[in-house]
């Protein structure tokens, strides 16, 4: 996409995160420079999506040390939701099957405008001063600019935009998903359950579109069952020995009411 910022380096070390009813994950490294495919692989239940919500400053951790952009977590997990964003995790981030295409761009379209900006582009001289026609303008390049980078093509969709989210595939799913987040411009992606019932020409196609949107500049982090072959940084997560399956959350929401979020 034209405009991305370079991508978010992440750092961490030792890190985890526990509730009451145990660790989510522990012991966690990462080292990804900037414009890195970072694989989360994991089994079902161990911590996967923890991980990605602590890394991308929606939850705290409890142990260890990270830093995402050169923010360093817990203190700067506010700063760090501002450069990241959420492609697809349930329960947080997540389509509307009832809704279309173009409801969905149109709905995050309207979020942009009343809640972020592209990075560092908030206060560039002029921008005050465009008439609402410019305005309209620039955000209809951000999304189409957006929907090219995810590789959908509406109007391939059965019904174009008017395409209800429960009528796309999973793997249309996941580029619009991917689409929305990238309407802001993030630093960071993190997309959780990637590879979660696709064929196995979809999983080939998925991980080569994260790759491209990592090569061009935007750091993706990606939950899933097995790593892809070749250039990613893996990083795995398994059930620690103070936690079994039973005892970990169960979704993003049990992950929150655990450990609480800012």
């Amino acid at each position: 996409m034209d405009g991305t910022p370079h991508g978010a380096a992440i750092a961490a070390e030792g890190l985890g995160v526990r509730g009451p009813r145990g660790w989510a994950f522990r012991a966690v490294d990462v080292d990804a420079p900037p414009g890195s495919l970072v694989a989360v692989e994991g089994p079902s239940g161990s911590g996967r999506t923890c991980l990605l919500l602590t890394l991308t400053g929606r939850m705290r951790p409890s142990a260890g040390r990270a830093e995402v952009a050169g923010l360093a977590l817990p203190r700067r997990m506010a700063a760090v939701r501002r450069v990241s964003a959420l492609a697809h995790v349930p329960g947080v981030a997540e389509l509307d099957a009832s809704l279309t295409v173009a409801e969905h761009l149109r709905e995050r379209a309207l979020l942009q405008r009343r809640f972020g900006a592209p990075p560092g582009t908030l206060f560039r001289p002029g921008a005050l001063f465009r008439t609402r026609a410019e305005k309209a303008a620039r955000e209809a390049a951000r999304t189409e600019a957006a929907l090219t980078a995810a590789g959908l093509e509406v109007s391939a969709l059965p019904k174009g935009a008017g395409t209800a989210v429960r009528d796309l595939g999973r793997l249309e799913a996941l580029r619009l998903a991917l689409a929305l987040a990238l309407v802001g411009a993030p630093r960071l992606v993190a997309v959780d359950d990637t590879d979660l019932k696709l064929t196995a020409a979809e999983r080939d196609r998925a991980w080569a579109l994260l790759r491209s949107l990592a090569g061009a500049g935007t750091t993706v982090l990606a939950v899933c069952a097995e790593a892809p072959p070749g250039d990613a940084v893996v990083v795995r997560t398994a059930p620690t020995t103070s936690q079994a399956p039973s005892q970990a959350p169960k979704g993003a929401a049990d992950a929150f009411a655990e450990t609480g979020r800012p």
